[in-house]
């Protein structure tokens, strides 16, 4: 449904209203946090075009009135409400673009360090913050299922998940490897170095029905978390590792403070993987059929964040460059996502 399709959305409000007043509504747990999020979905976009209604209608009012009134003093205004308009379409143009089967889902993103060492460990935990950053900005909850730190410093590997609408609709963007270059701050002679990371972004399955794990087909293994967490995290066997037999597929999760919650959650993460991995697997399939078939590897980078001698990010896929890198660091990675999604169209 288009953002744009007012009275398709107020007709879906009327019909998911009506179904949460069947007193046997709430009975299913999963079925009625699906409804609410799409309700509360809906009426965030209705009340997101009446404010851009609103603000259209308040420009013509100024422009209209400095007009009769020759009243230059009314210009600041006029363009201050005109940025906030323009704003607001590119959001909602950006909306336009999701329509993939899983855009609307809540993301599962991992991070892993590549070559670099100490270097690329600090730079994982720079495009973490970067993008619990941007997270933070579209109102997105951030809550990390997985973390290795780094021996001296940074992040060997996290896996965090974004939940809130279209969260892997946008973030999707960013999977691929991401080059940095700088002086690092671990050499003492002051040399540049290249440093690589890579971003893997899958969709959080709503429904089980998506992917069918046996029970024979993985084993699972439990361990003491480590890290932050309190005494109860480090002195009970919480943590969880599943391993996917047929795949190799392995994944964990220590940050639920009970083992049942740490199963579940890492039972999420793997089915997000093999989905991943059955959809990467038809794509080669596609490119073998077509004679297109292609090398995926670790130097083929999505993006390079430049620091010395010059400060730059450009996105190699789309050609899209950004002078202001401290901006994208904190987060603002809209025009990199926004340039991706037209690309795919």
């Amino acid at each position: 449904m288009s953002p744009f399709d007012i009275p398709g959305c107020e007709r879906r409000i009327r019909e998911l209203e009506k179904e949460m007043n069947d007193p046997a509504f709430w009975n299913d747990v999963e079925k009625s946090k699906k409804v609410s999020k799409e309700l509360k979905h809906l009426k965030d976009r209705i009340q997101r075009y009446n404010k851009l209604v609103s603000i259209i209608e308040d420009v013509e009012v100024l422009i209209e009135l400095a007009t009769e009134e020759e009243d230059m003093s009314l210009v600041p205004d006029i363009e201050k409400e005109i940025n906030i308009l323009e704003k607001e379409i590119k959001h909602l143009r950006l909306e336009t673009l999701l329509k993939g089967k899983y855009d609307k889902n809540n993301a599962i993103i991992s991070l892993h360090a590549g070559a670099g060492g100490t270097e690329a460990m600090d730079w994982t935990s720079m495009l973490y913050r970067m993008y619990t950053r941007w997270c933070e900005s579209k109102g997105y909850k951030v809550d990390v299922l997985d973390m290795l730190p780094g021996e001296e410093a940074g992040i060997k590997s996290v896996t965090f998940q974004a939940t809130g609408m279209n969260a892997y609709g946008y973030l999707k963007a960013e999977k691929g490897v991401h080059r940095l270059v700088r002086i690092s701050p671990f050499d003492s002679s002051g040399r540049r170095h290249t440093s690589f990371a890579s971003v893997d972004v899958m969709p959080e399955l709503e429904d089980d029905l998506e992917i069918e794990i046996k029970p024979d087909e993985i084993k699972v293994d439990t361990f003491r978390a480590g890290g932050a967490g309190g005494q109860h995290v480090n002195m009970t066997d919480s943590a969880v590792r599943i391993t996917h037999i047929p795949t190799g597929i392995v994944v964990q999760c220590q940050n639920e403070r009970s083992q049942i919650q740490n199963r579940e959650t890492a039972m999420k993460v793997l089915k997000a993987r093999l989905l991943e991995l059955k959809e990467r697997e038809a794509e080669e399939k596609l490119r073998e059929m077509k004679g297109e078939m292609k090398r995926i590897e670790w130097g083929s980078q999505i993006r390079s964040y430049i620091f010395h001698p010059y400060s730059m990010v450009k996105d190699h896929r789309t050609g899209i460059e950004v002078g202001n890198i401290d901006a994208v660091m904190d987060g603002e990675l809209d025009d990199f996502i926004n340039g991706y999604l037209q690309m795919m169209v």
